[in-house]
């Protein structure tokens, strides 16, 4: 099971390693970082929402996923709650709330959920692996980018009212675009799939080298364990797939019949590392960057002791 956990993570480890040494040996320029959270943000996230929603859902899907979905849905609103109250508690400060509640909320569930989800359960595990997919992607890109959006730590950066632009950010209006195009099952030309699909594979290795440059301009000295780090931490790896996985029991005890294989999956999902993408979301609206990449960075690396303790515990 390690070796699962592994093959999903280095990857993550050499891109933000190359962003890294290729920033300190002066191949990248200054000012590289805030072209790279345009590219990200603008082009490449928008097509990547789009195709996902498109390859990966059917309205069938859907239908067949409702009571899940309505469970899923329930557990992220408690997720954010409870997530609330402890930054509140731990007194969080100004350019860190909204990265800390994705990091406990939103998961990476693509480029390390999904395939870990399939080593782990099996290709039978997919549909159930979609109902979580799509509760993350939307808590990402409305509640979550709203949250991050509102948090600029300079005046008149994010804060005050939420307004139109914050809300239909470039990637929730590729997955607005989406919608329709499933609804009536429209099938895109193959120029058109095969454009999107090369801007949306773009979004993982420019977000991780992103996050390798930020750890150069900011120093190895920036990765570190403090107090907001660890909270963070502990409500992902902890208090997520605890909440997961009572709001599953709790259902099942009121008669509601759920597949064993959807229970571990949702668990399993809950636990996964931070965003990739939540140092550009931070950098984009003026937060704080450090922290952003700091909790990328740790929570992926733990990610590799966490997930076999899950599994432990779901056995």
């Amino acid at each position: 099971m390690i070796l699962e956990v592994l093959s999903g993570i280095v990857p993550i480890i050499v891109l933000i390693v190359l962003g890294f040494v290729l920033h300190e040996k002066k191949f990248l320029s200054k000012g590289l970082d805030r072209n790279l959270t345009f590219l990200v943000m603008n082009v490449a996230l928008p097509a990547s929402v789009f195709l996902s929603v498109v390859n990966n859902l059917t309205v069938k899907t859907l239908e067949e996923l409702a009571k899940p979905l309505v469970i899923g849905l329930i557990v992220f609103g408690a997720n954010y709650m409870l997530s609330y109250f402890i930054m509140r508690l731990s007194r969080v400060p100004r350019g860190r709330k909204g990265i800390f509640l994705n990091t406990v909320v939103n998961a990476n569930t693509i480029f390390i959920g999904m395939p870990l989800n399939q080593a782990l359960f099996g290709t039978e595990a997919i549909s159930y692996f979609l109902v979580y997919y799509v509760l993350n992607t939307l808590s990402t890109w409305t509640v979550g980018a709203v949250f991050i959006a509102r948090d600029g730590r300079t005046q008149g950066a994010g804060g005050g009212k939420v307004n139109l632009k914050q809300i239909l950010s470039p990637p929730i209006l590729g997955l607005l675009a989406a919608l329709p195009v499933l609804l009536l099952g429209i099938h895109l030309p193959k120029p058109v799939t095969e454009t999107l699909s090369y801007l949306g594979t773009l979004v993982t290795p420019l977000s991780l080298l992103y996050i390798g440059i930020v750890l150069s301009e900011a120093g190895l000295r920036s990765v570190r364990f403090d107090k907001d780090t660890v909270v963070a931490l502990l409500g992902k790896f902890v208090l997520s797939p605890v909440l997961t996985a009572t709001a599953l029991y709790l259902a099942v005890r009121c008669g509601i019949a759920l597949p064993a294989k959807l229970r571990d999956t949702m668990i399993v999902q809950s636990a996964v590392p931070a965003l990739t993408v939540l140092p550009i979301l931070a950098g984009d609206a003026d937060g704080d960057v450090e922290y952003a990449t700091n909790v990328v960075v740790t929570s992926t690396v733990l990610f590799v002791v966490v997930i076999p303790l899950v599994m432990t515990l779901l056995k």
